[in-house]
């Protein structure tokens, strides 16, 4: 049995092969940025509530749970910015290329 997908578009039996310019570039993911970025602002976030001497008045977790809202959300921001950058980096790096489609011969579906 053959599905109705199984042919390329634009690329029918005895025609020219359909031909397309593409670009290709290697894109950031911007996740494992964020991440980074949100890891980084934890750590730092422990390293100002306990390695730095503060004011005795203050409960050092809740310094603690102050500067890791603050420096996690700062450090996923600068983690966008980064992807960005590198974003704009990859996209003047870019190169173009041409495709074209190749039929598609179906398949022999015989079941035994």
């Amino acid at each position: 049995m053959v599905s109705e997908h199984s042919h390329i578009v634009g690329a029918s039996e005895g025609s020219n092969p359909e031909r397309r310019g593409i670009t290709v570039r290697r894109a950031p993911k911007f996740v494992p940025f964020m991440i980074l970025g949100g890891v980084l602002g934890i750590i730092v976030a422990a390293f100002v509530a306990y390695g730095i001497p503060g004011d005795t008045s203050f409960d050092t977790g809740a310094v603690f749970g102050f500067f890791l809202v603050s420096f996690a959300a700062t450090g996923v921001l600068l983690g966008c910015v980064a992807a960005l950058v590198f974003d704009k980096i990859s996209l003047k790096r870019s190169e173009r290329a041409v495709v074209e489609s190749v039929p598609h011969a179906p398949e022999d579906d015989e079941e035994a």
